[in-house]
């Protein structure tokens, strides 16, 4: 099953209240809630009563949505990120493969981010939450190819990795992309750009009707999320939430 939601630093100007009010009226299921704005790392008495809020209005937490970059030095612990994580009781946290580009990072650099991830992984899992990369660039998961070594470099079964169209890409390499880490998807960040400009999801629909027609092959449950709204309109959320539900429905 595919169910819909929003990336709430989407709207990073918004508290949580008013994150939940704009979903909850766009008729979606869930909320990615990020770690550095809406439920920061550590703060396990903000998750709870964005737990509850979450949950009072009939949605659920999709995803924990965490600036950990593995491999790195952050400015918090991955301790703390998973300490948040289950107090929103989030399914997944979501993480960034280091701060290189696959092309520039050195063999060290890698195994650096593979021991990092076994780590985290091992830790989640004990606590049944699942770890999963987010696919972008300038990190070692910003092609399809460098995905799949770190993944299988990684050879865990709690790890996953999100998707999202790569603006360096073109459609039929998207597409392979997906169908490659089909095993491994989580969740999905949906919208539509072209050069770097924001447009309505509407503008990008046959698109998306056939990246989903990959993404319905893939195991298991996921939420796919809107983010990235032209302008950061409200109006333009819901317009896009529009576009999303019916292209759910279709599958």
């Amino acid at each position: 099953m595919i169910c819909s939601g929003l990336v709430s630093v989407t709207f990073r100007h918004l508290n949580p209240e008013e994150i939940i009010e704009l979903v909850k009226k766009a008729g979606l299921e869930g909320i990615e809630w990020g770690g550095d704005k809406h439920v920061p790392h550590g703060d396990t008495e903000c998750a709870k009563r964005v737990l509850k809020m979450t949950e009072d209005a009939g949605l659920k937490v999709a995803a924990y949505g965490s600036y950990y970059r593995v491999g790195e030095q952050n400015g918090f612990s991955f301790g703390q990120v998973l300490d948040t994580a289950k107090a929103l009781k989030a399914p997944v946290i979501r993480v960034w493969a280091g701060t290189a580009g696959s092309s520039c990072a050195d063999e060290d650099y890698w195994q650096k981010v593979v021991a990092d991830s076994l780590r985290i992984t091992d830790a989640a899992g004990r606590e049944n939450i699942r770890v999963a990369f987010e696919f972008h660039k300038n990190t070692l998961t910003d092609t399809n190819a460098s995905c799949m070594k770190l993944l299988k470099g990684i050879n865990h079964d709690n790890i996953r990795t999100y998707w999202q169209p790569s603006q360096e890409m073109n459609a039929a390499e998207r597409i392979d992309g997906l169908k490659s880490v089909l095993p491994y998807l989580a969740n999905i960040h949906v919208f539509h750009w072209i050069e770097g400009k924001r447009l309505p999801l509407e503008a990008g629909l046959h698109e998306w009707e056939e990246y989903m027609k990959v993404i319905r092959q893939a195991p298991g449950d996921r939420y796919a999320m809107l983010e990235f709204v032209k302008d950061n309109s409200v109006e333009q959320f819901f317009d896009d939430a529009e576009t999303l539900k019916r292209l759910l429905s279709r599958g």
